[in-house]
């Protein structure tokens, strides 16, 4: 290559350092923009209220929930635990134990199947009643610490009220509903 090419191919790399150099000027002077003192927008929120005109959570009883409750909607809530256990009369033990006649009976007491130590040691003094199994079935990890039930629970107050109603009808002799 003779200096003549080399001067062409240098002169046009350089041509276009500069052409570009020069539009990124001109773009900057066109398109100029301010930058502010303090970046972002300003959100003005109205004060909360105090005193009497705060609302506090009104906490229904278990009992009027219950009364209230329906089981074909409970149903459809156990879908959630389906994979996981079963609830028919008779029914195998899945990953959880069977869930038929469950409301009443003493916690960790299904024949068959193997129960966390946890769970164990939490069945040795209680029974499933109503209260139990909603406080259960809100957060099973905080209720029985240790348990190996990996499900996050029903945070729903008339979710729970109808999984109780359901799981109160897998029963030859359903349980009386609490009264209180």
């Amino acid at each position: 290559m003779d200096s003549f090419e080399f001067n062409k191919i240098a002169g046009a790399v350089l041509g276009t350092l500069v052409f570009v150099m020069g539009l990124n000027f001109l773009t900057e002077l066109v398109f100029h923009s301010e930058v502010p003192e303090n970046p972002g927008y300003i959100i003005e929120i109205a004060e909360a209220a105090t005193g009497d005109a705060k609302e506090e959570a009104v906490e229904v009883s278990l009992a009027a929930l219950m009364a209230e409750a329906d089981a074909d909607r409970g149903q459809k809530v156990a879908k959630k635990c389906a994979a996981c256990h079963s609830f028919d009369n008779g029914g195998a033990n899945k990953v959880g134990p069977n869930l038929w006649d469950v409301v009443n009976k003493a916690a960790g007491a299904v024949d068959g199947f193997k129960y966390s130590a946890a769970m164990t040691e939490y069945g040795a003094e209680h029974t499933w009643s109503f209260e139990e199994l909603d406080a259960f079935l809100a957060n099973p990890k905080k209720h029985v610490s240790g348990t190996s039930m990996g499900f996050a629970g029903l945070k729903k107050p008339t979710d729970r009220a109808n999984m109780l109603a359901y799981l109160r009808s897998l029963s030859d002799s359903p349980a009386d509903l609490p009264t209180e």
